[in-house]
């Protein structure tokens, strides 16, 4: 038996002088005949649930609960039974043991409804109550936001993206969505194993090596993370991705920087593109021949699809809400955060449990909208140590969720970080420590970090 559920419950309650909620759109009769012809016919409580109707969609207490009787017995009817009679019984039974809040209705009332089964027709009614149930949640989130709208402690921020991602529940998805038959899905299979993938289907990440293990790049519905200690060039590599991405193939990106300033995140994707030293442009001296090139790359910068938020709390619901906008309005297709332990944390028991809630959100963010979402994520002191400092996947910090949810994790390790005369001076190790479906590798790039960048050790 499925958990009650109220469909219809505002976040807050009408005040006096505030706006009285409306009353719930339903559709009592279709409810009626519905729960009727499920009891003659309990089969199709099995055929309505493979189409994915809920039955908290029936907003009369007494036929949700006649439903829910059904569903309990329907393996148990026999042959010639009075079903109504059994119904009786259940809901006798879950009264009485405190878990049915109402009174029963009667066995003469569950007759009377019995006679007014349509066999045959369960499925135009249960439709008939899927879109009065949906227009039940679209009416109760409207009320929500005339009440926060109207909030003396109104935040335009979180309460207008909490209610843009309460409008993506108000319309349930069928479970079976993305069922498919193996048939239709084998000749795209097959199409698949003689066609290299464009940067229509992969987000190319900038560095060839990578791009060679990942099978061309990033893929829509990818969570990585990008997993460092301080101070080894998290941030770098990030930018190197959104270049790669925005600048170098006009892919749609969205950078939500929580520990660097827009304006220096700017300077440093000119830095990289322009090869100008950092610390030149942050004096102020940068040579005529650096400006020369810094003007030549310029228009490509300007023009590049990529965007740069900088705000000092990022939540979940605000991050859905600016991705939700940019995918429409911008063919959004890549988000890079950083980093995953400065977002804001959802209420919790514990650190862990909050940790974990962030990461398996952002993978739903990359499985809903088709994206593909990188996070920039602290390392525990694990590699500092160990006599051997290279990271491993276990060192991420906080939750061993973070790895579960991940479909690709990626170690960033320098050894000149450790040791200052290491023969791997100038060297990057990016560890591919797991690969969902493919394999893992470490791939060796060149830390220009005067520029701010690194690059494919074939391109120094």
């Amino acid at each position: 038996m499925s958990t009650t559920t109220d469909l219809w419950t505002p976040s807050d309650a009408g005040t006096e002088t505030g706006p009285r909620p409306p009353e719930r759109p339903r559709d009592v009769e279709a409810e009626r005949i519905l729960v009727a012809t499920v009891m003659m016919q309990p089969s199709a409580v099995d055929e309505l649930g493979a189409e994915g109707f809920d039955p908290a969609d029936i907003s009369t207490d007494a036929y949700r609960w006649t439903w829910w009787a059904v569903e309990e017995l329907q393996s148990q009817f026999r042959d010639g039974e009075l079903k109504h009679l059994a119904v009786h019984r259940q809901l006798e039974t879950w009264h009485a043991e405190g878990r049915m809040p109402t009174r029963p209705p009667a066995a003469e009332q569950l007759l009377g409804l019995y006679q007014q089964a349509h066999p045959g027709a369960a499925a135009w009614y249960a439709k008939r109550i899927e879109k009065k149930a949906i227009a039940a949640r679209l009416v109760a989130l409207g009320y929500d936001a005339m009440l926060k709208g109207a909030s003396h402690a109104f935040d335009a921020d979180t309460d207008v993206a909490a209610i843009q991602s309460d409008l993506d529940g108000v319309v349930r998805a069928p479970d079976d969505v993305d069922m498919a038959p193996i048939g239709d899905l084998l000749l795209d299979s097959l199409e698949r194993a003689t066609t290299p993938p464009t940067n229509e289907q992969r987000i190319p990440t900038g560095f060839m090596d990578l791009d060679a293990l990942l099978s061309g790049g990033w893929a829509p519905g990818q969570l990585v993370v990008v997993g460092a200690r301080p101070a080894m060039g998290k941030s770098t590599v990030a930018a190197d991705f959104a270049r790669g991405a925005a600048i170098k193939h006009k892919i749609p990106s969205l950078f939500e920087s929580l520990e660097m300033g827009k304006d220096e995140l700017s300077d440093r994707i000119l830095c990289a593109e322009a090869r100008i030293p950092l610390h030149h442009l942050k004096q102020g001296i940068v040579s005529d021949a650096d400006m020369a090139r810094a003007a030549r790359h310029a228009p490509d910068i300007a023009a590049a699809p990529l965007w740069i938020n900088d705000a000092a709390t990022l939540s979940l619901p605000m991050l859905r809400g600016r991705i939700r906008n940019l995918v429409r309005t911008q063919g959004l297709r890549l988000v890079i955060v950083d980093y995953l332990q400065l977002m804001q944390a959802p209420r919790a028991e514990s650190r862990q449990q909050a940790v974990a809630e962030i990461s398996r959100n952002l993978k739903l963010i990359a499985k809903d909208f088709g994206i593909t979402v990188i996070v920039l994520c602290q390392l525990n002191r694990g590699p500092e140590q160990r006599q051997e400092k290279k990271p491993l996947v276990s060192d991420l910090r906080e939750s061993g969720a973070i790895e579960q949810d991940a479909d690709i994790v990626i170690l960033l390790h320098r050894e000149d970080a450790y040791e200052k005369e290491s023969p791997r001076a100038g060297e990057a190790d990016l560890i591919v420590g797991k690969h969902r479906g493919g394999p893992t590798a470490t791939i060796t790039v060149a830390a220009q970090l005067h520029f701010a960048r690194m690059v494919d050790m074939a391109g120094v």
